[in-house]
């Protein structure tokens, strides 16, 4: 039996506040990814994109064009923080084309800048695990209250394997309950 795809009811101003705190996230890892790719304004211009959208802006293609961009940054750098970092700074970018469907996957367009830039952080410091979590506290604490609606939405994420996996799972859990979870192992 075929399923159906589940959709649920997404404003534009909950996107807007999610894009708000997931620029506010990316943006503290910027300097990572700026430190390794010199004059590369790929990743800064997806993060201020992100904020004219939080602002008021237009869903436009230019966010896109910006998110992909600063993937494309991302592959191009050789250096996995700044790598890590710029994939933060395109996720936050593309917050704005969040599909309201209810799918696990989906909710790494609500957690994936916080992630990004929590691994970013922790490899620039020789994979300091302490800051990727302080980082995944900084971001739970200025979470808006529509990102825990959304996600409210959307099935859980399991924990994984890999150090990003358990990021986004932490984020989401403690998204989810409202308190500090676990540190990722």
């Amino acid at each position: 039996m075929e399923r159906r795809p589940r959709y649920f009811s997404l404003s534009l101003d909950s996107l807007r506040a999610i894009a708000a705190w997931s620029a506010d996230c990316a943006d503290r890892a910027l300097p990572v990814f700026e430190t390794r790719a010199g004059s590369d304004p790929r990743a800064r211009a997806a993060i201020e994109g992100s904020r004219v959208f939080a602002r008021g802006g237009e869903r436009v293609a230019h966010l896109r064009s910006l998110a992909m961009a600063t993937h494309a940054a991302a592959r191009a750098q050789a250096d996995p923080g700044a790598a890590a970092a710029a994939r933060a700074a395109g996720l936050a970018a593309a917050v704005a084309y969040t599909h309201p469907l209810v799918d696990v996957h989906q909710t790494k367009h609500v957690v994936g800048a916080a992630a990004y830039a929590a691994l970013a952080l922790e490899l620039d410091r020789g994979g300091d695990r302490e800051v990727g979590d302080a980082m995944v506290r900084w971001a739970l604490e200025r979470a808006p209250a529509e990102a825990r609606e959304v996600l409210g939405h959307m099935p859980p994420r399991a924990d994984g394997r890999s150090r990003l996996e358990r990021l986004c799972f932490a984020l989401d859990s403690g998204l989810r309950t409202g308190a500090e979870p676990h540190p990722p192992a």
